[in-house]
């Protein structure tokens, strides 16, 4: 992997955003907890690591890291917040998910382990470990609708990618070059939304700013 570069100003896309502060909170069950905190203070917002259903109801948005989807399914349902993480974001809660965390926002996956669920919501079909296994990790630029006219340089570890979205999902990004060139890595559905890479490891932090843009319009009731 190279070395993470120095953290960047807020970009002046984002200059029209509302000095209002939301509170993200990152699922603190398993994964890049830390590296999503910073990015999203980065991006100007308050954070607060979610273990409990509580710590749930104080938060304006969520992140849902990477990591182990699998873990993050079995300790979900052991402390009893898979079912409040389904209601909030039927209830509109702004989510963002990476790499495993966008598979725990797959309304379907495959190659998943038996009985393997997730928390659902965007209307998509994610193939998990799709970009192989952590010895296949890799990076590469990825344009992003929305985030600039520079390519993101993302990474990529035991990566899933999207297979199929419905109508109401718009996709953000396709990786750009090699054998799976055009395969899906960033979509958005509404006030939710994922990437198949880890944004939290760079120090190019537009997917945090794109979210925590998201979420303060949704704070607005602007969408």
């Amino acid at each position: 992997m190279s070395t993470v570069p120095p953290i960047r100003a807020i970009p002046e896309r984002f200059s029209h955003v509302t000095s209002a502060v939301p509170t993200i909170g990152v699922l603190a069950l398993q994964g890049d907890v830390r590296e999503h905190a910073r990015a999203l203070e980065q991006a100007g917002a308050r954070t607060l690591n979610v273990r409990r259903a509580e710590e749930l109801d104080q938060v304006d948005g969520l992140v849902l890291p990477g990591g182990e989807s699998t873990t993050m399914w079995r300790l979900a349902r052991a402390f009893e917040l898979l079912e409040p993480l389904r209601k909030r974001i039927e209830a509109g809660l702004p989510a963002y998910g990476s790499c495993a965390g966008m598979i725990m926002l797959a309304d379907r996956i495959r190659d998943g382990v038996a009985g393997q669920e997730t928390v659902g919501g965007i209307d998509m079909t994610v193939r998990r470990n799709a970009f192989g296994r952590q010895v296949d990790s890799f990076e590469s630029n990825v344009p992003l609708t929305g985030m600039g006219d520079t390519p993101y340089h993302a990474v990529f570890i035991r990566a899933p990618w999207v297979e199929s979205v419905g109508d109401a999902v718009e996709v953000l990004g396709r990786a750009e070059s090699g054998p799976n060139a055009g395969r899906i890595v960033a979509v958005r559905q509404g006030r939710l939304m994922a990437t198949s890479f880890h944004p939290e490891l760079t120090g190019d932090f537009r997917v945090h700013h794109y979210f925590a843009d998201l979420v303060r319009r949704a704070m607005r009731k602007e969408d």
